[in-house]
């Protein structure tokens, strides 16, 4: 599910030491953005993860009910294992994490995937979301054999409708009522991108962005998977 990649909010939802700390982090990247890289997702991220889901506005356009600390502790723990799925940190160039970006519901035999993203609310609405974005698509065409990668949000949340739009997704549908949020339930709107549709991109891919930052180290493409 896409959150609202847009809405603005004031206040760091971890707390300025927390950031300061995770951002003092050197983080071995393995994907890049035009602005921000990737890296993957650890078990000690879990304090971000878990202050990012909690956030009014990401609870409610992920659909997701807030869970406790050690919860999402033991659910990264147990998505490491998975073999369907890649979590990610989205990284700023000085290594700040301000978000949590994943490639889920992997299958290798059709080529299919779905892709979630949460933003820290003090960096919404500064086009990081939609670099992420087109960055994981990038590795889902580029490097992993996907056909059709798939998003889901809010028919009411046009901010993450224009993000994916932008990044050439399509709306294929509308599902109905599928999501309960303060005793009301939401349309929520299907989108695709297909291999055809990222080839006719004219954008720079992740692989033509030179490095820059001086928080991030490096590794190869053949790391990308978690």
């Amino acid at each position: 599910m896409i959150e609202n990649v847009a809405e603005t909010a004031t206040g760091c939802v971890a707390g300025d030491e927390t950031e300061d700390a995770h951002a003092d982090i050197r983080r071995v990247t393995c994907w890049r953005g035009r602005a921000v890289a990737l890296a993957p997702l650890d078990v000690d991220d879990a304090e971000l993860v878990h202050a990012w889901r909690a956030d009014p506005v990401a609870a409610h356009e992920v659909c997701v009910w807030p869970r406790t600390l050690s919860a999402v502790r033991e659910r990264i723990e147990r998505d490491r294992d998975e073999h369907d799925r890649d979590d990610f940190l989205v990284l700023l160039p000085d290594g700040t994490p301000i978000g949590h970006i994943a490639l889920t519901d992997q299958d290798m035999v059709d080529g299919t995937a779905e892709i979630m993203l949460v933003l820290d609310p003090d960096h919404r609405g500064q086009g990081h979301g939609a670099d992420a974005v087109d960055a994981l698509v990038d590795l889902a065409f580029g490097e992993l054999p996907m056909h059709r990668v798939q998003a889901v949000t809010h028919t009411t949340n046009t901010a993450a409708l224009g993000v994916l739009a932008r990044s050439g997704f399509v709306q294929e549908g509308v599902r109905r009522s599928p999501c309960l949020h303060r005793g009301r339930r939401y349309d929520v709107a299907v989108l695709a991108l297909l291999r055809e549709e990222w080839q006719a991109l004219t954008r720079p891919r992740s692989w033509d962005i030179p490095a820059a930052g001086q928080g991030l180290a490096s590794a190869p493409p053949s790391d990308a998977r978690a």
